[in-house]
């Protein structure tokens, strides 16, 4: 109760920065993507065959692109939807870093856990403020 009453509602408009952060590299990583498509770029799985390859990149840039909209409007969904794309980027990599093969594997995953682990600690109190309703007999300032 203490930590709530701690927060700040949002003004009408408002964005916290975490969420914006978020905004931006879902809206980097889909374009990413699609860079790596028309570029041709193989994630070096042979198995795969290369209709799903494009399906399942389609599918993630649209994904990314539809959080990072949900997150630029500061809505509680989209910020939810990267909380768990970030808890499993989280896990894939804290498992990758069993099989680093070289140092520079090694520093690439770690970079990558620790952006990943901050962003989704940061978008925590982001979510219970975008989902915060108006206390009664509360005034607004500002």
């Amino acid at each position: 109760e203490q930590a709530r009453a701690g927060l700040k509602p949002l003004r009408p408009g408002e964005r916290p920065t975490a969420v914006t952060v978020g905004a931006i590299a879902a809206a980097a990583l889909a374009l990413a993507n699609l860079i790596a498509l028309v570029f041709g770029y193989n994630s070096g799985d042979d198995a795969v065959s290369p209709g799903s390859d494009l399906t399942g990149t389609l599918i993630v840039t649209v994904l990314l692109m539809v959080v990072a909209y949900g997150m630029w409007r500061a809505r509680y969904w989209a910020v939810l939807g990267m909380q768990t794309l970030l808890a499993l980027t989280i896990v894939v990599c804290a498992l990758a870093l069993i099989q680093a093969v070289n140092a520079w594997a090694f520093v690439l995953v770690t970079i990558i856990l620790l952006a990943s682990g901050a962003l989704f600690w940061f978008l925590i109190k982001a979510m219970a403020r975008i989902q915060m309703p108006e206390r009664p007999g509360s005034q607004r300032t500002g």
